[in-house]
């Protein structure tokens, strides 16, 4: 499958999911895989970009992303998956482990923190919190790390201006 095709999948399968801010929630998955192509990272990147959610917030199994890729992509994609009742800190270490994972959590916090103005005062405070405590350490010694701290600093200014 090409990227194109794995764009038309995730469309159907998240089917008429909206964000918080009313657009089709597809459209989250490929700005996260832009994210990634932009700064140079392989299609394997940007294929676990573009399915980092669809295990949490669709019908797709396991095995059906093993099926269109392969194990190493499913693998990250599983990694990325927060599961009922996860702890933080054991999602957060299993991520460390694998680099497709690490990088695509990266990307997607990235995307996650320049939209996060658009939610509650309560949920910016709370992705702030776990931006710091989480993702800066997270992205430490990537290409991400400045762009993280960024977009970061970005949500803490206009939360502090509202």
């Amino acid at each position: 499958m090409e990227i194109q095709d794995y764009i038309e999948y995730i469309k159907e399968k998240h089917g008429n999911q909206k964000r918080k801010q009313g657009t089709p929630y597809y459209l989250h998955p490929v700005e996260v895989s832009n994210i990634l192509k932009e700064k140079g990272f392989p299609e394997k990147y940007q294929i676990v970009a573009l399915l980092h959610d669809i295990l949490e917030d669709t019908d797709t199994t396991y095995e059906e992303i093993e099926e269109i890729t392969n194990h190493e992509i499913a693998e990250a994609v599983r990694l990325v998956t927060k599961e009922k009742g996860y702890k933080m800190s054991e999602y957060m270490g299993r991520i460390k482990q694998n680099d497709l994972a690490r990088m695509v959590k990266i990307a997607d916090r990235i995307h996650n923190l320049s939209e996060a103005y658009l939610a509650s005062k309560l949920f910016q405070l709370k992705y702030i919190k776990e931006t710091e405590e989480w993702f800066i350490d997270l992205a430490k010694g990537t290409v991400f790390e400045k762009e993280l701290n960024e977009v970061l600093q970005e949500l803490i200014g206009k939360n502090k201006t509202q």
